[in-house]
């Protein structure tokens, strides 16, 4: 059963993060660290006891689509109502409309707990939560008064309405049509792969539909987004008669059973009545804040599938019971036909070297999606424009990479765990499967990894050169630099960390030249350098992980009166929140994370620096 990793969370966020800093921005001024650790422990029992319950009963049951009418299994309707009784819909949300106007760093902390717990469940209010940032951002006031108090509450839900048959990415390409009509539009027009298109735990359904206006531009920029109710709203907020649109099916997938995707059409009787976003043809700019909400919380579903595969695989690796450990007392491995087993398997040097594999990449991006939903808390919060616009470029910098990086990782690492589980990984009871088949979507929704590695490049590097990305590497090199220490072990773990921000570094700069050269060249290895990015800024933070541990076991080595060596003078001077154990656990990780994962980086550099050529060059009839 699932446990929530309250401890790593609070360490991130107080001792890694000083997230209680947002208190000095008169946004937050009420946030704190006491009560960020009140919501997660109130996340973790909603996980642990509502969401994990459900979650393979969902993985079986699924949604049924019947007469028309999509219904959800009992069990999810319910956990629903609690979800919105408890106000967790209402976190991020504005005041006014509200809600409670909390951080994003501590709402993506409580939904890595929650997508852990289930997954299928969470892309519901996720989809809501971005619709509600859109709209707070891009609509007019009236529109906003209508519909987001019922949103905000989650009595009501929000979708994303994008992909047509004919038009996956490319949306340039839809034909979803929007006539004028009076004060509103009517849609025509079908959207497929819709998360949540239809379902019956909500009052309503608030649809962002992308559309194109009659005598619109060609391309990307004659696309307007609208407001789509399944439910007409009047004035007033007050639901009326059914609207002109409806789930023709759902889609049979790999994973995320209980999560309807939807084939949605609009208009089949006279059109479905649409209210205009903000500005005419200016709707993908309007969607990209909805969508890049949900990339950050993609990135997130992979850190918890993958924390989810890692507490699977652990809790499987001390009960299984077979051979004997190399170098223990008793029969060696070579001649011990016969002999009864005795030993866990993580005893096995190699099962320790998986689980470790596991537990310290989640740890490694559980740190780089917090930092990066800090900086866009910042960006919002921060009264100085200056600051503010340096943090808004630092986060939509790591979205692409916590989102692509994130997602392929959770991949690699649940199939990595249902190895540790040998053959009764590949049998259902055991959950292991689950985790996997859930994981295997995340990397392609909301753009697959080589949409965000060329958002990457295209986007956030070539818009101010790489400034962005090599200010944040110097200010990690910069804290290495400083960094002080007696002791062995945190000394290689800083070489390591300050040697991969160099091959980044090197990296980067020979990417911008081959993007003004040889653009396709470039495009031919960005994913492998989203991969190199988020190796190695998940490896610092790592780093910057061990030197504030190393310093904890010191105090707390003085205050029992056996002194530590270990004494970097740049940790952070927080109380400590974990125990010995705790502290010791993570030099552990990062001790491993920089002698087996980080050297990976060496490769990718190789093949930023030349391996482009050969697919650029490559004729596609001979593939």
């Amino acid at each position: 059963m699932y446990r929530a990793p309250l401890t790593d969370l609070r360490f991130v966020l107080e001792e890694l993060l000083g997230a209680a800093s947002l208190a000095q921005l008169p946004a937050h001024r009420d946030f704190s660290a006491d009560l960020a650790s009140s919501v997660l422990e109130e996340a973790a029992r909603f996980a642990e006891q509502v969401l994990a319950p459900i979650n393979r009963l969902g993985d079986r049951a699924g949604a049924r689509f019947e007469e028309g009418q999509v219904h959800m299994p009992p069990e999810f309707r319910e956990a629903y109502r609690q979800f919105v009784e408890a106000g967790w819909p209402q976190m991020t949300a504005s005041v006014e409309y509200g809600g409670q106007g909390q951080p994003l760093v501590l709402a993506t902390a409580t939904e890595e707990i929650w997508f852990a717990a289930n997954v299928a469940f969470m892309l519901c209010p996720l989809l809501g939560r971005g619709a509600i940032e859109s709209l707070e951002r891009n609509a007019a006031a009236p529109l906003c008064e209508r519909l987001l108090p019922k949103m905000v509450t989650g009595h009501w839900t929000g979708t994303m309405n994008l992909t047509e048959p004919q038009a996956g990415s490319d949306l340039g390409a839809i034909r979803t049509r929007a006539i004028p009509e009076a004060d509103h539009y009517r849609l025509t027009g079908q959207k497929i792969f819709i998360t949540y298109g239809d379902h019956d735990m909500a009052q309503n359904i608030v649809h962002m539909v992308l559309a194109r206006i009659d005598g619109a531009p060609a391309g990307v920029r004659g696309i307007s987004m609208f407001a789509v109710p399944k439910r007409l709203v009047d004035e007033h907020g007050a639901l009326g008669a059914d609207n002109d649109l409806h789930c023709v099916s759902i889609e049979h997938k790999l994973g995320i059973h209980a999560s309807p995707t939807c084939v949605m059409s609009y208009g089949d009787h006279g059109g479905a009545i649409g209210h205009l976003i903000g500005e005419a043809n200016h709707g993908l700019e309007y969607m990209f804040v909805m969508m890049n909400s949900a990339r950050l919380s993609v990135g997130v579903q992979g850190i918890g599938l993958s924390e989810l595969a890692f507490q699977q695989a652990r809790d499987w690796a001390t009960s299984r019971i077979q051979g004997h450990a190399i170098g223990a007392p008793g029969p060696a491995p070579a001649v011990a036909a016969g002999v009864p087993a005795s030993t866990p398997i993580i005893a096995h040097p190699d099962v320790r070297r998986m689980l470790l594999t596991i537990k310290s990449t989640v740890e490694a991006m559980r740190a780089l999606a917090l930092y990066a939903a800090l900086q866009l808390d910042q960006a919002r919060a921060e009264p100085d424009a200056t600051r503010a616009a340096a943090a808004l470029m630092r986060g939509e910098l790591l979205i692409p990479i916590v989102k692509g990086w994130c997602t392929e990782q959770a991949i690699d690492l649940a199939s990595l765990s249902i190895q540790i589980h040998g053959g009764m990984g590949f049998i259902e009871e055991t959950g292991a499967a689950q985790t996997l088949r859930d994981a295997r979507i995340l990397s392609i929704y909301e753009g697959t990894t080589g949409i965000q590695a060329n958002d990457l490049l295209g986007r956030k590097l070539q818009r101010d050169h790489g400034a962005t990305l090599a200010a944040l590497v110097q200010e990690l090199l910069e804290q290495f630099g400083e960094l002080r220490s007696a002791d062995a072990t945190l000394r290689a773990i800083r070489n390591a960390a300050t040697d991969a921000l160099t091959l980044l570094r090197d990296a980067t700069e020979a990417l911008l030249s081959q993007l003004a050269a040889a653009p396709a060249q470039a495009y031919a290895v960005s994913v492998p350098y989203l991969q190199l990015c988020g190796r190695v800024l998940g490896g610092a933070l790592l780093a910057r992980s061990a030197a504030i541990a190393a310093t904890r076991l010191e105090t707390q080595g003085r205050a029992a009166g056996t002194p530590s060596s270990a004494t970097p003078s740049s940790a952070a001077a927080t109380p400590s929140t974990a125990d010995a154990g705790f502290y010791r656990a993570k030099l552990q990780t990062a001790r491993f994370y920089v002698e087996q994962l980080l050297p990976q980086a060496l490769g990718l550099l190789r093949i930023v620096r030349s391996g482009g050529a050969s697919v650029a060059d490559a004729d596609p009839r001979l593939i």
